[in-house]
Protein backbone atom coordinates (compact mmCIF):
# COMPACT_ATOMS: atom_id res chain seq x y z
CA UNK A 1 0.00 0.00 0.00
CA UNK A 2 1.24 3.48 -0.90
CA UNK A 3 1.05 6.28 1.66
CA UNK A 4 1.77 9.78 0.41
CA UNK A 5 3.46 12.33 2.66
CA UNK A 6 3.04 15.95 1.62
CA UNK A 7 5.95 18.37 1.85
CA UNK A 8 5.01 22.03 2.22
CA UNK A 9 7.54 24.87 2.35
CA UNK A 10 8.51 24.77 6.02
CA UNK A 11 7.66 21.11 6.67
CA UNK A 12 10.06 19.55 9.18
CA UNK A 13 8.84 16.03 9.77
CA UNK A 14 8.03 14.77 6.29
CA UNK A 15 11.12 12.56 6.12
CA UNK A 16 10.36 11.11 9.56
CA UNK A 17 6.78 10.36 8.48
CA UNK A 18 7.97 8.60 5.33
CA UNK A 19 10.38 6.52 7.40
CA UNK A 20 7.58 5.54 9.79
CA UNK A 21 5.47 4.40 6.82
CA UNK A 22 8.38 2.29 5.57
CA UNK A 23 9.03 0.76 9.00
CA UNK A 24 5.33 -0.14 9.20
CA UNK A 25 5.64 -2.02 5.91
CA UNK A 26 4.12 0.47 3.50
CA UNK A 27 5.50 2.25 0.47
CA UNK A 28 6.14 5.92 1.25
CA UNK A 29 5.49 8.35 -1.60
CA UNK A 30 6.73 11.94 -1.48
CA UNK A 31 4.06 14.48 -2.47
CA UNK A 32 4.76 18.17 -3.12
CA UNK A 33 2.53 21.06 -2.06
CA UNK A 34 2.26 22.20 -5.68
CA UNK A 35 1.15 18.81 -7.02
CA UNK A 36 -2.17 18.60 -8.82
CA UNK A 37 -2.48 14.86 -8.23
CA UNK A 38 -1.85 12.29 -5.51
CA UNK A 39 0.21 9.82 -7.56
CA UNK A 40 -2.20 6.93 -6.95
CA UNK A 41 -1.54 6.77 -3.21
CA UNK A 42 -3.92 4.92 -0.91
CA UNK A 43 -3.58 7.27 2.09
CA UNK A 44 -2.05 10.65 2.90
CA UNK A 45 -0.09 12.09 5.82
CA UNK A 46 0.17 15.84 6.38
CA UNK A 47 3.33 16.17 8.49
CA UNK A 48 4.46 18.53 11.21
CA UNK A 49 6.43 21.71 10.72
CA UNK A 50 5.68 25.30 9.88
CA UNK A 51 3.96 25.26 6.50
CA UNK A 52 4.52 28.56 4.67
CA UNK A 53 6.16 29.90 7.81
CA UNK A 54 2.88 29.76 9.77
CA UNK A 55 1.98 33.16 8.34
CA UNK A 56 -1.57 34.43 9.02
CA UNK A 57 -2.43 31.38 11.13
CA UNK A 58 -0.88 27.94 11.32
CA UNK A 59 -2.12 26.02 8.29
CA UNK A 60 -4.14 28.94 6.91
CA UNK A 61 -2.06 29.25 3.72
CA UNK A 62 -1.40 25.53 3.33
CA UNK A 63 -5.12 24.86 2.98
CA UNK A 64 -4.96 26.68 -0.38
CA UNK A 65 -2.01 24.63 -1.72
CA UNK A 66 -2.87 22.85 -4.99
CA UNK A 67 -2.33 19.42 -3.43
CA UNK A 68 -4.91 20.17 -0.73
CA UNK A 69 -7.66 20.39 -3.34
CA UNK A 70 -6.86 16.77 -4.14
CA UNK A 71 -6.51 15.76 -0.48
CA UNK A 72 -9.85 17.30 0.51
CA UNK A 73 -11.70 15.55 -2.30
CA UNK A 74 -9.99 12.23 -1.58
CA UNK A 75 -10.76 12.51 2.14
CA UNK A 76 -14.41 13.20 1.43
CA UNK A 77 -14.43 10.04 -0.71
CA UNK A 78 -13.06 7.97 2.17
CA UNK A 79 -9.28 8.03 1.71
CA UNK A 80 -7.46 7.83 5.06
CA UNK A 81 -5.74 11.13 5.93
CA UNK A 82 -3.63 11.78 9.03
CA UNK A 83 -2.61 15.30 10.01
CA UNK A 84 0.18 15.49 12.57
CA UNK A 85 0.79 18.75 14.50
CA UNK A 86 0.89 21.34 11.68
CA UNK A 87 -1.01 18.78 9.63
CA UNK A 88 -3.76 18.80 12.28
CA UNK A 89 -3.89 22.58 11.95
CA UNK A 90 -4.18 22.26 8.17
CA UNK A 91 -7.05 19.77 8.49
CA UNK A 92 -8.95 22.19 10.70
CA UNK A 93 -8.27 25.12 8.38
CA UNK A 94 -9.47 22.96 5.47
CA UNK A 95 -12.69 22.15 7.38
CA UNK A 96 -12.04 18.42 7.23
CA UNK A 97 -12.07 18.52 11.03
CA UNK A 98 -13.97 20.89 13.33
CA UNK A 99 -12.43 23.37 15.74
CA UNK A 100 -9.08 25.14 15.66
CA UNK A 101 -5.60 25.06 17.16
CA UNK A 102 -4.46 28.19 19.00
CA UNK A 103 -1.40 29.44 20.88
CA UNK A 104 -0.46 27.39 23.94
CA UNK A 105 -2.10 28.86 27.02
CA UNK A 106 1.28 29.38 28.74
CA UNK A 107 2.60 31.16 25.61
CA UNK A 108 5.69 28.95 25.41
CA UNK A 109 6.82 26.29 22.96
CA UNK A 110 6.59 22.85 24.52
CA UNK A 111 8.81 19.88 23.62
CA UNK A 112 8.58 16.73 25.69
CA UNK A 113 7.66 13.06 25.78
CA UNK A 114 3.91 13.16 26.37
CA UNK A 115 1.73 10.39 27.79
CA UNK A 116 -1.64 9.95 26.08
CA UNK A 117 -4.65 7.71 26.37
CA UNK A 118 -6.05 6.28 23.15
CA UNK A 119 -9.76 6.98 23.36
CA UNK A 120 -10.95 5.56 20.04
CA UNK A 121 -9.81 2.52 18.09
CA UNK A 122 -12.54 2.82 15.46
CA UNK A 123 -10.55 5.03 13.06
CA UNK A 124 -8.42 3.97 10.12
CA UNK A 125 -5.36 5.16 12.03
CA UNK A 126 -5.89 3.64 15.50
CA UNK A 127 -7.40 0.17 15.03
CA UNK A 128 -4.19 -1.58 16.12
CA UNK A 129 -4.38 -0.03 19.60
CA UNK A 130 -6.33 -1.34 22.55
CA UNK A 131 -8.99 1.15 23.60
CA UNK A 132 -7.76 2.99 26.67
CA UNK A 133 -4.11 2.17 25.92
CA UNK A 134 -1.63 4.55 27.51
CA UNK A 135 1.17 5.51 25.12
CA UNK A 136 4.03 8.00 25.03
CA UNK A 137 4.63 10.19 21.98
CA UNK A 138 6.78 13.24 21.30
CA UNK A 139 4.94 16.55 21.65
CA UNK A 140 6.43 19.74 20.21
CA UNK A 141 4.28 22.75 19.48
CA UNK A 142 3.68 26.42 20.12
CA UNK A 143 0.11 26.52 18.83
CA UNK A 144 -1.27 23.21 20.06
CA UNK A 145 -4.30 24.23 22.09
CA UNK A 146 -7.38 22.58 20.61
CA UNK A 147 -10.53 24.71 20.92
CA UNK A 148 -14.14 24.42 19.75
CA UNK A 149 -17.51 25.56 21.01
CA UNK A 150 -19.28 23.47 23.64
CA UNK A 151 -21.75 21.99 21.15
CA UNK A 152 -18.89 20.75 18.95
CA UNK A 153 -16.99 19.35 21.92
CA UNK A 154 -20.10 17.57 23.18
CA UNK A 155 -20.69 16.11 19.72
CA UNK A 156 -17.10 14.88 19.46
CA UNK A 157 -17.36 13.27 22.88
CA UNK A 158 -20.80 11.78 22.23
CA UNK A 159 -19.84 10.35 18.84
CA UNK A 160 -16.60 8.82 20.13
CA UNK A 161 -14.51 11.06 17.90
CA UNK A 162 -11.93 12.06 20.52
CA UNK A 163 -9.04 9.90 19.38
CA UNK A 164 -6.49 10.68 22.09
CA UNK A 165 -6.36 12.65 25.31
CA UNK A 166 -3.44 14.11 27.24
CA UNK A 167 -2.44 12.47 30.52
CA UNK A 168 -0.14 13.75 33.25
CA UNK A 169 -1.14 17.38 32.91
CA UNK A 170 -2.44 19.44 30.01
CA UNK A 171 0.60 20.68 28.05
CA UNK A 172 -1.01 23.42 25.95
CA UNK A 173 -4.47 24.29 27.21
CA UNK A 174 -6.42 22.04 24.86
CA UNK A 175 -10.06 21.93 25.91
CA UNK A 176 -11.02 18.69 27.64
CA UNK A 177 -7.38 17.54 27.31
CA UNK A 178 -7.98 16.67 23.65
CA UNK A 179 -4.86 15.59 21.78
CA UNK A 180 -6.52 14.24 18.63
CA UNK A 181 -9.90 13.91 16.93
CA UNK A 182 -11.44 12.26 13.89
CA UNK A 183 -14.15 13.04 11.39
CA UNK A 184 -17.49 11.22 11.50
CA UNK A 185 -16.35 8.52 9.10
CA UNK A 186 -13.12 7.84 10.97
CA UNK A 187 -10.87 8.09 7.92
CA UNK A 188 -9.53 11.57 8.79
CA UNK A 189 -7.57 12.01 12.02
CA UNK A 190 -5.79 15.04 13.42
CA UNK A 191 -3.21 14.50 16.14
CA UNK A 192 -1.02 17.09 17.85
CA UNK A 193 1.71 14.72 19.20
CA UNK A 194 4.06 13.01 16.75
CA UNK A 195 3.69 9.24 16.27
CA UNK A 196 6.39 9.25 13.58
CA UNK A 197 8.94 10.15 16.27
CA UNK A 198 8.02 7.02 18.22
CA UNK A 199 8.19 4.42 15.47
CA UNK A 200 11.46 2.65 16.23
CA UNK A 201 13.55 1.88 19.28
CA UNK A 202 16.70 3.54 17.98
CA UNK A 203 15.52 7.02 18.92
CA UNK A 204 12.58 8.71 20.57
CA UNK A 205 10.53 7.38 23.49
CA UNK A 206 9.97 3.94 21.96
CA UNK A 207 7.58 2.47 19.40
CA UNK A 208 4.21 3.55 20.78
CA UNK A 209 3.51 5.58 17.64
CA UNK A 210 4.03 2.79 15.12
CA UNK A 211 0.45 1.42 15.35
CA UNK A 212 -0.86 4.63 13.76
CA UNK A 213 0.90 3.53 10.59
CA UNK A 214 0.30 -0.22 10.83
CA UNK A 215 -3.38 0.52 11.51
CA UNK A 216 -3.88 2.34 8.24
CA UNK A 217 -2.06 -0.35 6.27
CA UNK A 218 -4.32 -2.96 7.83
CA UNK A 219 -7.39 -0.85 7.06
CA UNK A 220 -6.33 -0.46 3.44
CA UNK A 221 -5.63 -4.16 3.06
CA UNK A 222 -9.03 -5.03 4.48
CA UNK A 223 -10.88 -2.55 2.28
Amino acid sequence: MKVGVVTFPGSLDDVDARRAVTIAGGEAVALWHGDHGLRDVDAVVLPGGFSYGDYLRCGAIARFAPVMTEVVEAAKSGMPVLGICNGFQILCESHLLPGALIRNDHRKFVCRDQPLRIESTSTAWTSRYDEGAVVTLVLKNGEGGYVADDATLDRLEGDGRVVARYLGGNPNGSLRDIAGISNERGNVVGLMPHPEHAAEGLCGPGTDGLPFFTSVLQALTAA
